[in-house]
């Protein structure tokens, strides 16, 4: 299989800090989301997108990936585990793909013996200890499980595969990062199948407890004369009212759009200015206008 270059499919330099990774993500999960872009191969590139960030965002993954990355390995090059990695069950299988479908083969092998370390031990034996036509000994069973943040708002059911089994497993909305889902008997020799809940990375939200954090970028003119904006939310899209003289890092509220609870969260949507490329000539020119209307005045 292929050596993937994690930094090169988000465009970043090794030594980047979480901030450029997560922005350079965001920008890319925009740009080639199945379900708004018409690129070619779009799918195909927001898979490798989302399996580099999921690297990347990790700061124990990503210490395991530059410790390879370092003895040489480069894109393209044909990369063969080293002693101890990979086999059925592995990581991958443990977070499934999340949106977007699974990780490669590449991300498997490389990271898939870390989550059959993470197994907890050995519960009580309900059989004969180990030796000729003795029952394996009952375990419990213990993985990362990464959902869609769709399902963690509106509950549903999730299929996963661990160790070549297929199971499904129902989510409860209003799911919390941290919770576990017990599958009672689905463990090796008996045991129980515990799956410690995360959510996959989304290319538009993230969250924060219950609240859901949402970057709306803005032109210059809609942030200063004010405007509606379009907002998608996990609930369906809503309008937004956007008031005169925004600037950049205002962050408006909408009540009750987060994850459901007791208490459901918010989404907090952050204003990002940014300035559209001008695509002729008139449009350099009303750059050049805004220029000599404006000046220096820029700062606050």
């Amino acid at each position: 299989m292929e050596f993937k270059d994690y930094y090169a499919v988000l465009g970043v330099e090794p030594g980047s800090g979480e901030s450029e990774i997560k922005q350079a993500f965001r920008r890319l999960a925009r740009k080639y989301h199945p379900d708004v872009s018409k690129e070619k191969g779009a799918e195909d590139r927001f898979k490798a997108i989302n399996e580099a960030y999921e690297v990347l965002r990790d700061k124990e993954k990503r210490a395991q990936y530059d410790a390879l990355r370092a003895g040489g390995y480069r894109p393209g090059q044909d990369f063969r585990p080293p002693p101890g990695y990979g086999g059925p069950g592995g990581f991958g299988d443990g977070f499934g793909g999340g949106p977007g479908g699974a990780f490669s083969d590449f991300f498997e092998a490389f990271f898939g013996a870390k989550a059959r370390q993470r197994s907890a031990g050995a519960g009580p034996s309900s059989g004969p200890r180990a030796g000729a036509g003795a029952r394996p000994p009952r375990e419990d069973q213990r993985l990362g499980f990464a959902i869609p943040l769709e399902t963690a708002y509106a509950g549903g059911t999730v299929r996963i595969d661990v160790d070549g089994r297929e199971f499904e497993v129902k989510v409860p909305a209003g799911i919390r990062v941290g919770q576990v889902i017990r599958l009672a008997g689905k463990g090796p020799g008996g045991g129980d199948l515990l799956l410690d809940v995360d959510f996959a990375p989304h290319a538009q939200f993230e969250v924060d407890g219950r609240n859901v954090l949402y970057v709306l970028p803005l032109a210059p003119w809609d942030a200063v004369l004010g405007t509606t904006a379009t907002v998608p939310t996990l609930g369906g899209a809503v309008e937004l009212r956007i008031p005169k003289d925004s600037d950049a890092g205002l962050k408006l509220r909408l009540k009750g759009r987060g994850l459901p609870g007791a208490s459901p969260g918010d989404q907090i949507v952050e204003i990002e200015i940014t300035a559209p490329k001008p695509e002729n000539e008139a449009q350099r020119s009303l750059y050049r206008q805004m220029a000599l209307a404006f000046g220096d005045n820029v700062g606050p």
